[in-house]
């Protein structure tokens, strides 16, 4: 009799969820891991104490070291100084950061003394939406040595250079000034004295583009010195006020003052707070073609704040956002009409930066802007 073969039965392997999950998770792991270390930047999460958690080879080839960075303090392996070469506490900076910051004046020292300029974002790690602990901070840092050196070439240049026109534009416009006089009085042909008017003011736009670029590479330098000293606001204001009633009673602009009488002296520099209220003034009156522009200042506790508020051509929300970046022009018709730069309120932002001033702005189209400034004692 022949016996028949039982079927082999076969086994079923399972995998458990926990499993999956640990595969999953160290799958996630060696991605990141891959991402952090295909960065050209120097990367470094620092934990809760201070201590590195994660870096990628990019930091060790910054720091310029060969040893394994977990469980160590940054400060333990690298040495930053500031500007001015006074030592930078990262580790302090790093833990008392709240938001993302950035930062491009920083240098980093090596063993032999040699000194590279480095480029450093610290962000805060959240443990989740909208919890307050924090889970740790990343730090991205970056040689931007190079780049330093083209941006300081750059601003020697363009001093050099301001430099250099200021007087051929100074002779051109007295010339050109003195033959408007003279063709006006011998009644010559009224396109000739047309022409001469429209060479003056040129030459006048062309004196103030050198005097902002002279001003900009001062300020990016670090080369402009504040002579800190007691400032009447309630004076400077309304003379500054008087000396631009004419430009702007020519475009039937009414310009006033309103002053809080209870006003006291600003400890500052008199030359760069009057420029940044200038600055607002100016442009007001460029960018207003009827009504009013108003120069009101208010005591705040211990500050003053300055609003310059005209019923000018406004601002569009897109154009707020980026109205003091560098050689920024609105594609609004009615600002391409007049003469500018873009350089007038970059320059003016830098000055307010020197003298620790806060800006704000609020503007609608077509009914007007308002430009305030938040000066304080800076000593």
């Amino acid at each position: 009799m022949i016996q028949k073969k039982k079927p082999v039965s076969k086994k079923k392997t399972t995998i458990s969820k926990s499993d999956k999950t640990a595969d999953s998770t160290a799958l996630s792991q060696h991605r990141l891991s891959a991402l952090v270390n295909s960065m050209a930047d120097a990367v470094v999460a620092i934990d809760e104490k201070g201590k590195i958690a994660v870096y990628n080879g990019a930091a060790l080839d910054l720091f310029d070291v060969n040893i394994d960075l977990s469980n160590k303090k940054i400060s333990q392996i690298t040495k930053i100084i500031d500007k001015d070469s006074k030592p930078v506490d990262i580790e302090m900076l790093i833990l008392q950061t709240k938001i993302q910051t950035t930062n491009r004046d920083m240098r980093l020292v090596y063993a032999d003394d040699s000194v590279i300029n480095i480029y450093v974002s610290i962000a805060p790690v959240r443990v989740g939406y909208g919890e307050s602990d924090s889970g740790g901070f990343v730090v991205l840092m970056r040689d931007i040595t190079k780049e330093k050196s083209l941006e300081e070439e750059r601003d020697e240049f363009i001093s050099v250079v301001s430099h250099e026109l200021r007087t051929p534009i100074a002779i051109t416009e007295g010339n050109v000034s003195n033959a408007t006089l003279v063709a006006q009085k011998k009644s010559l042909d009224p396109q000739i004295i047309q022409m001469l008017e429209a060479a003056h003011d040129q030459v006048l736009f062309l004196g103030e583009m050198i005097n902002d670029l002279a001003t900009l590479s001062r300020a990016e330098r670090g080369a402009l010195n504040v002579e800190i000293a007691p400032i009447n606001m309630f004076d400077l204001i309304n003379k500054l006020a008087k000396e631009y009633s004419d430009e702007a009673q020519a475009k039937n602009i009414k310009i006033s003052t309103d002053l809080d009488p209870h006003l006291r002296l600003l400890n500052s520099s008199e030359l760069y707070v009057r420029e940044v209220i200038q600055n607002f003034v100016t442009n007001a009156i460029k960018y207003t073609e009827k009504g009013k522009v108003v120069v009101r200042a208010i005591q705040k506790d211990s500050s003053t704040v300055v609003e310059v508020i005209d019923s000018g051509i406004g601002i569009s929300k897109p154009d707020q956002e980026k109205v003091f970046d560098k050689f920024f022009r609105s594609e609004d018709y009615r600002t391409r009409v007049n003469n500018g730069t873009g350089l007038g309120l970059y320059v003016t932002m830098k000055l307010a930066k020197i003298l620790r001033a806060k800006i704000s702005l609020s503007s609608v189209i077509n009914q007007g802007s308002t430009f305030s400034i938040e000066f304080s004692d800076l000593s």
